[in-house]
């Protein structure tokens, strides 16, 4: 049975590690195209260079996971939100939207588990 040290730290990886990496793909559009994604009424920019700037908010939002974790998982939180409710603005990858925001309530829980556990072990 893994311990709540175990959990916080997959959780940790997996929310530092995914940001990082979507970040790094605004960059080279190898998983997907991120500019598909997006509500052009509601960005200033033209698409790529919208995620471009997502690209670099997300990477430091992953790096900030690893170095401050409550704070960290919480800007995570707020932009996965925000990324969905911008999806469901746009009334399309409603799939995706849902997805984002269960990912939320998990970055939610790791905020939860390390303050629980803070002063008790470092997370």
């Amino acid at each position: 049975m893994a311990s709540v040290k175990q959990l916080q730290s997959i959780l940790k990886v997996t929310y530092g590690v995914v940001p990082i990496v979507a970040g790094l793909d605004k960059f080279t559009n190898l998983l997907t195209n991120w500019a598909d994604y997006l509500n052009n009424k509601l960005i200033p920019f033209d698409g790529p260079t919208f995620m471009k700037i997502v690209g670099v908010i997300e990477i430091i939002a992953g790096i900030v996971v690893f170095i401050r974790p409550l704070i960290g998982v919480y800007i995570v939180m707020i932009w996965l939100i925000c990324i969905a409710l911008q999806l469901l603005a746009g009334g399309h990858f409603l799939d995706v939207a849902v997805r984002d925001l269960v990912m939320a309530i998990g970055a939610y829980s790791l905020a939860q588990l390390t303050r629980m556990t803070a002063g008790k072990a470092t997370v």
